[in-house]
């Protein structure tokens, strides 16, 4: 099981080393630069996306995620975070276009950065990691689009890290906005 473990723990260790520093510091920009944020993923890629959203909002940016009831429209000045490892899912597409279309700046992360809908980004990150869309006969420990989906867990915290410290927000600060409803 150990030597399991290990090719997996190296899967997605190579696909967080994939993204420079300066890439996530070029991503920290784009996130304190935008008036709001939303922010979107299907499956479990979704699950980690709805992580950079409370921690952003915990280092308080005004940010959301896209279907939730409260989450406003995009124009000028919005940012719009998508991700979509493996590409071509009509829903990240759609939602890439609408954002487009109104104004907002977008940011698309993603292992296929030749796929749609990179042509429509403003700044695509590629996170060289295994998706479903290369999964085909592969030896990788880790299924379908799991090294990404994990890689890209680490890399939001790596992100909001940095925007914390940039704002120079202490981790009692970022308490202090953590619900008290649990």
């Amino acid at each position: 099981m150990t030597g399991e473990a290990d090719r997996a723990l190296q899967e997605v260790a190579e696909a967080v080393r994939s993204v420079p520093e300066s890439e996530i510091a070029r991503i920290v920009d784009d996130l304190l630069a935008a008036r709001r944020i939303a922010c979107y993923a299907g499956g479990r890629e979704g699950l980690v996306m709805r992580g950079l959203v409370m921690r952003l909002f915990h280092a308080g940016l005004d940010v959301h995620y896209v279907g939730d009831m409260t989450t406003p429209a995009v124009g000028p000045g919005d940012l719009v975070v998508l991700s979509c490892g493996p590409g071509r899912i009509s829903m990240v597409e759609a939602l890439a276009g609408v954002a487009r279309r109104d104004g907002a700046w977008v940011l698309y992360l993603t292992a296929q950065p030749r796929t749609p809908p990179a042509g429509l980004a403003d700044r695509v990150v590629h996170i060289a990691a295994q998706t479903m869309a290369d999964d085909r006969n592969s030896a990788a420990a880790l299924p379908m689009g799991s090294a990404y989906e994990i890689a890209l867990f680490v890399l939001v915290d790596l992100v909001t890290n940095e925007v914390r410290r940039r704002r120079s927000e202490s981790v009692e600060e970022l308490r202090s906005r953590h619900t008290n409803l649990e």
